[in-house]
């Protein structure tokens, strides 16, 4: 692949015949919909990857996706540091749907929040149960001084430990046979 370390949603749609592309979300977000053709190997799994996306990185090019851009992004960063090339959808796959482009989704498979949504829902819950329970133990609003200050430390970072934590939750894990077919796919 070129230099290009992104391809925008019009550029990936031009080229998805010829690209193996990589959604790096977490299964249930996989199944709310993806990029036509998308493997699905989660952010967190990528290391136990590697070999295969060596493999199909020398016979063509890798285009890795997530929701928004930004862990596909991360994802980049760390095959570079294995020596594989690849190129991050900026957007994600938001941007992918916005231009009307068609996403897939399996039969019969339930839909997942997003990671963002997951992260709002946990973080606004936690931060109203430490004000609401502070009212009676004044020490509990340390709860919601902590995921406050987590959120912050989150926007500066961009890292996100709670989606981090999150990913782990069952309804997030991929099955171990869906990786290993994943990951023989891409070697085969």
């Amino acid at each position: 692949m070129a230099v290009t370390a992104s391809l925008t949603a019009a550029q990936a749609h031009a080229r998805l015949h010829e690209l193996t592309v990589v959604d790096v979300r977490t299964p249930g977000e996989y199944a709310s919909g993806h990029l036509p053709g998308a493997h699905n190997i989660p952010l967190d799994r990528l290391d136990a990857a590697v070999p295969a996306l060596k493999t199909a990185a020398g016979r063509g090019d890798l285009l890795l996706v997530c929701a928004s851009g930004t862990r596909s992004a991360q994802a980049r960063e760390r095959l570079a540091e294995h020596g594989i090339t690849a190129a991050s959808l900026t957007g994600g796959t938001t941007a992918w749907q916005q231009l009307g482009h068609a996403v897939q989704r399996a039969d019969g498979t339930r839909a997942v929040w997003a990671m963002e949504r997951q992260v709002r829902l946990a973080a606004g819950s936690l931060i109203l149960t430490g004000l609401l329970a502070g009212r009676r133990w004044p020490a509990a609003r340390r709860l919601s001084a902590g995921i406050a200050g987590g959120l912050v430390f989150s926007a500066l970072t961009d890292t996100c430990g709670m989606a981090r934590a999150l990913a782990k939750l069952p309804h997030n894990r991929p099955r171990t046979t869906d990786l290993e077919a994943t990951l023989a796919a891409l070697t085969g």
